[in-house]
């Protein structure tokens, strides 16, 4: 049994434990490793930009053996900075729109794509709390971007609940899945 108060980290070889919650560990092994079959499979490469997941998912991904064959790189731009020097995010877009805004996880998937050798990238921005929250933008609000050198951009924003690991975890695991899908509905490329 887990107590309300331990840390994030993990259980076994098969939970993970988010704050007050337990998460199957085997989910987000299940969708990495079935991004890495599909990308290996069309001969592509993946590149991540993230922000208020810090990293988690291309810890995911990494964690999957043989991810070197379709993982080429992960940004971490949790500053305004980041984002703007690591991968050209212009200010004006961040001013206008802020940090957590569609068009910043745009911006973000576009310039992985263009400071990486990837065919594709996902970005996620988010508030993943307990603070930082407004009105307009409160804690779980989590914009994606998933970009192709061939598809195009597309965002989407979701809202999710839970403490801070709550959120995070499911940004990752959404941000998987909305991988997953848009590869599935990709052409092959001669």
């Amino acid at each position: 049994m887990v107590s309300r108060g331990q840390a994030s980290g993990r259980l076994s070889d098969n939970w993970l434990v988010a704050g007050s919650k337990i998460y199957p560990m085997n989910e987000l092994e299940t969708l990495a490793r079935d991004l890495g079959a599909a990308l290996l499979a069309r001969g592509e490469w993946l590149t991540a930009a993230e922000s208020c997941t810090g990293g988690w998912l291309a810890q995911s991904v990494t964690a999957i053996a043989g991810s070197s064959g379709w993982f080429e790189r992960g940004f971490v731009t949790y500053s305004n900075a980041a984002k703007v020097e690591m991968l050209g995010v212009p200010e004006t877009t961040i001013e206008r729109h802020g940090a957590v805004s569609e068009a910043t996880a745009r911006a973000m998937a576009q310039g992985a794509l263009v400071h990486s050798r990837a065919d594709w990238s996902v970005a996620i921005t988010g508030v993943a709390g307990p603070t930082g929250g407004s009105p307009e933008k409160p804690v779980g609000t989590v914009c994606f971007a998933w970009a192709s050198k061939e598809a195009g951009c597309e965002a989407q924003t979701c809202h999710f609940s839970g403490d801070r690991a709550a959120v995070r975890e499911q940004s990752v695991r959404h941000a998987l899945r909305g991988l997953l899908q848009r590869l599935e509905a990709a052409p092959l490329l001669a």
